[in-house]
């Protein structure tokens, strides 16, 4: 294949070890041999029983829960040290205070973090024995025992240490400080903060027993939906899909004016649809994209930058969007399709100032695209690769069809392993498939009860007789077995996060600090406004009234809030704790609820390529070999389109398409258009070249025009065409100058 001849900087190994730099979830400490198989045989466990119970049903909360943080207290512990040094990451042997260079201590956190976790299961139904009286858990609800209370002490601080260990200690530190402020509501210095308090027995109870805290919906859908979907991304990438997004972006951005960036986008883009890792999708894209725009005269600053910002954008690209789809979809109580349909048009918005940047930094310097023999050949791309699409296609038919996401999840990962693992050629392998066959069909009979509709099963059925029977190259099992256990290693920084944010949502529960929080916000904006009025108030627009100013003034702080507690997490995390947080204010707004969820994601994954907290771009400045910050700087700057869209969200939520009391065809073409039509001008002026070159005054009235584009009014749109008018006129004037200028020399 062409791509296979494009050269990059960087070989496989290389860039596993710069993903492990990076990716704090692969940043893991070396065991002894023994323990090393032990773990390495126990995640592959870890993963079967969640595909399993995907397909065949998922326990009860308690008990399913429970497994799943008893799994990630066992994993993390033996891979985390207390500190990440190059020191304690390295093997330095085994002995009787560090069986598998484990320290005794993690081993004691871990095994009673894992009695924790199971307790619920263990005593549900009450414990008579073993010297302990322990009534059922609905005789203790609200009245905890001492057993529950040691034992959910020791599961929150187990669960704020593996979360310190996984992503650090920002988040444990936020979660601290809601924590002091449950235990303490009435020695808040702030009258509105005040309240009456709870004990820390009471403060156990509402973390440690199902329906809020720890055990809440935060952690219920992560082990349910989103580890399935981070275990899918890897599955599916290790099984071909990734390259062949590769190389289908290749074809249809490579012949163009600054191909090599132009791929780096559309890449990014496709990968995005099934990666829950920006910086899986950095690396893995990045390692062709970086090298190449560099060759063809890009700065390494700016090829990571490009990487970046296109591969942060795979976190609110639909159908998975860093599986924050599904906890959107779960916590608005709205169909999943509902989720994706309204984010298609945000997402073009990001990738539409992507390439307008990309396209004219490419004009301003004189970049042209691939030569056409290093672009792969239609026929040869698909011949080699459409089988590995397969799975993909299952798993949105699932999806589409009204079916759970853990149930599309266990189809999408079975196909993974059918086409990419069993063949003909292999006859044992057959009998995954025949395995497979046989639950459609069982879940198309009247014995499944709400199962596969005859049309569903006889889709999947076919997607699967096809798939073990194409010709091409099979991986080996040894591979699905390594895609397996990195699932689960991506899917532990998720899990622990996911469960820490469970203690901010059960105070916020708790004590409605949410709601006193949103007060705070709206007034200070309202002091703000009334600050800032008298200096704009005199211009004739609805937008710079008393009540305008405030509203954008609270939505600019919650914004900056967004961006920096979101800052270093994972996004499913990330999401989970800002609508906690922001939700309430953004409501007292009077924001329809869709729109304010769309708005804390957007802001939050903004995060993640924001300095001086944006490890994605510092992957990408590995590759380039790139100062890291300025690479961080040019991604920020990329995905203006992503700080600009979310606004629009709340001034003119038809945009997003599925709210009927806001969308009509004519609102939503208008807004879709002049804002497409902002972002892109916005990018033009950070590029610097539009029909010329721009010098500093016109790139700063492209920038008003594009903000006046955006921003969804009637009355702007007609000032923006004259701003951009009187900027463009002079290019066009200077254009044809230059033209006529060569055509006499010529």
């Amino acid at each position: 294949m062409a791509s296979d001849r494009l050269s990059t900087d960087l070989d496989a190994h290389q860039l596993e070890e710069l993903e492990k730099k990076y990716d704090s979830a692969l940043n893991t400490r070396d065991n002894g041999p023994t323990l090393t198989r032990a773990i390495y045989w126990a995640t592959i466990l870890f993963a079967a029983y969640h595909v399993w119970t995907a397909g065949f049903g998922t326990p009860v909360d308690h008990v399913h829960m429970g497994i799943h943080l008893a799994g990630l207290f066992l994993f993390i512990f033996v891979y985390f040290p207390v500190r990440r040094t190059p020191r304690s990451l390295s093997y330095e042997g085994a002995g009787p205070l560090r069986p598998g260079n484990v320290p005794l201590y993690d081993w004691a956190i871990a095994l009673s973090g894992m009695l924790a976790a199971l307790f619920l299961w263990i005593s549900w139904r009450g414990i008579d024995g073993f010297g302990l009286n322990i009534p059922e858990q609905a005789l203790r609800q609200g009245n905890p025992t001492s057993v529950d209370v040691i034992l959910g002490t020791i599961l929150i601080f187990a669960t704020l240490e593996i979360a310190r260990r996984t992503i650090g200690f920002v988040l444990p530190l936020i979660i601290m400080v809601f924590m002091v402020y449950a235990l303490f509501g009435p020695s808040m210095p702030v009258q509105i903060l005040q309240h009456p308090g709870v004990d820390w027995h009471q403060f156990v109870n509402n973390m440690y027993f199902p329906s809020e805290g720890i055990f809440g919906i935060t952690l219920w859908v992560v082990s349910t939906v989103v580890f399935h979907f981070v275990l899918f991304g890897v599955v599916a990438q290790r099984m071909g899909l990734g390259q062949f997004f590769v190389d289908n972006a290749m074809m249809l951005a490579g012949r163009y004016t600054g191909g090599p960036a132009k791929v780096s986008v559309v890449s990014s883009a496709f990968f995005g649809t099934i990666s829950g890792s920006s910086i899986a999708n950095t690396v893995s894209t990045g390692s062709l994209t970086i090298p190449n725009m560099k060759k063809m005269g890009y700065p390494g600053y700016f090829a990571g930058g490009v990487e970046a910002a296109s591969s942060a954008g795979g976190q609110i690209t639909p159908p998975i969007m860093g599986a924050a789809s599904f906890l959107m979809a779960e916590y608005l109580e709205v169909p999943y399709t509902t989720i994706v349909i309204a984010a298609i048009v945000p997402a073009l918005m990001h990738y539409i100032g992507v390439l307008s940047i990309v396209h004219y930094t490419a004009k301003r310097l004189g970049l042209h695209a691939y030569p056409k023999d290093q672009l792969p050949r239609f026929l040869e791309v698909w011949r080699k690769g459409w089988y590995t699409i397969i799975p993909l296609i299952a798993l949105l038919v699932v999806l589409f069809s009204g079916y759970s996401p853990n149930m599309a999840a266990f189809v999408g990962l079975s196909l993974c392993i059918v086409v990419g693992f069993c063949g003909v050629d292999r006859p044992l392998t057959l009998a995954i498939p025949l395995a497979l066959l046989a639950f459609i069909f069982w879940k198309a009979s009247p014995a499944s009860g709400e199962g596969f509709s005859a049309t569903l099963a006889g889709i999947l059925a076919a997607l699967t007789l096809v798939g073990s029977i194409h010709r091409n190259e099979r991986k080996d099992f040894k591979d699905l077995l390594n895609s397996f256990h990195v699932g689960v290693q991506y899917a532990l920084a998720v899990g622990a996060a996911s469960a820490a944010v469970g203690i901010v949502v059960g105070v916020i529960n708790t004590t409605g600090v949410g709601f006193r929080m949103g007060f705070m916000v709206t007034n200070g904006a309202a002091d703000m406004a009334a600050w800032v009025h008298p200096f704009l108030g005199w211009i004739p627009s609805e937008a710079f009234s008393l009540t305008s100013l405030q509203q954008f003034i609270s939505l600019v702080l919650i914004a900056m809030a967004c961006i920096l507690m979101g800052a270093g997490l994972p996004t499913t995390a990330l999401y989970i704790m800002l609508v906690a947080v922001a939700t309430p204010a953004l409501t007292q707004l009077g924001v329809p609820p869709l729109a304010t969820h769309m708005f804390v994601l957007y802001y939050g994954v903004i995060s993640e390529i924001t300095p001086p907290v944006c490890a994605s771009a510092y992957a990408a400045a590995g590759i380039a070999g790139a100062n890291p910050f300025r690479t961080g700087l040019n991604a920020f700057t990329l995905g203006l389109g992503k700080l600009l869209v979310p606004m629009v969200f709340v001034y003119a939520p038809t945009i997003l398409i599925v709210l009927p009391e806001h969308f009509t065809l004519m609102s939503f073409l208008q807004v879709s258009i002049t804002c497409a039509t902002g972002v892109f001008l916005i990018g033009t002026a950070v590029a610097g070249y539009f029909i010329t070159a721009m010098g500093v005054g016109g790139r700063i009235l492209m920038i008003i025009g594009g903000l006046l584009l955006v921003a969804p009014s009637g009355s702007s749109d007609l000032i923006a065409l004259l701003v951009v008018g009187l900027t463009a006129l002079p290019q066009v004037i200077r254009k044809r100058a230059e033209g006529g200028t060569n055509h006499a020399t010529r």
